[in-house]
């Protein structure tokens, strides 16, 4: 399934009320935050009942955005999860907001062509939507991840 990719931000969609369900998390700026966060997030997707493909295919999306935020973006970093429904189907959504674009050299180094640079496309062929969102806050790339018919099942 190819994502719609949107650069103004994710859209119109129903949100659920005041019970809805979401967690946010702030991601450490050091080497093994992502797969600390990730870890987090499998436990809390476990929680909320999300379908397994579901949630594999979110794990690899949450650490495809962190890893962006990370090597290429300025802290403080937050993710935040939540869901929505999209044309009338459950979504997960996952946010990464940073702080805008890490100044030349002031990273974790050059990344290597070989290994990076396919985050995109992977987020872009996982979620049904994604995009790019800036504001006051910083910049936040999102994605829906699609989470099935009957999901969540709300605490």
């Amino acid at each position: 399934m190819a994502a719609q990719l949107s650069t103004v931000g994710p859209g119109a969609v129903d949100r659920p009320g005041p019970d809805a369900v979401d967690h946010v998390c702030p991601v450490p700026h050091a080497p093994g935050a992502v797969s600390a966060v990730r870890r987090r997030v499998r436990d809390v997707l476990g929680e909320w009942g999300l379908p397994s493909d579901a949630v594999m295919d979110a794990l690899v999306v949450v650490s495809e955005l962190l890893t962006n935020a990370l090597v290429h973006a300025l802290p403080p970093a937050t993710l935040r999860l939540s869901w929505v429904r999209v044309d009338g189907h459950g979504v997960l959504r996952v946010e990464v907001t940073d702080a805008g674009p890490v100044l030349a050299g002031a990273g974790w180094g050059a990344p290597d062509p070989d290994e990076h640079g396919r985050g995109t496309d992977i987020v872009t062929a996982l979620a049904a939507r994604c995009g790019v969102r800036v504001g006051a806050e910083g910049i936040t790339r999102w994605a829906d991840v699609p989470a099935g018919p009957a999901w969540p099942r709300c605490p």
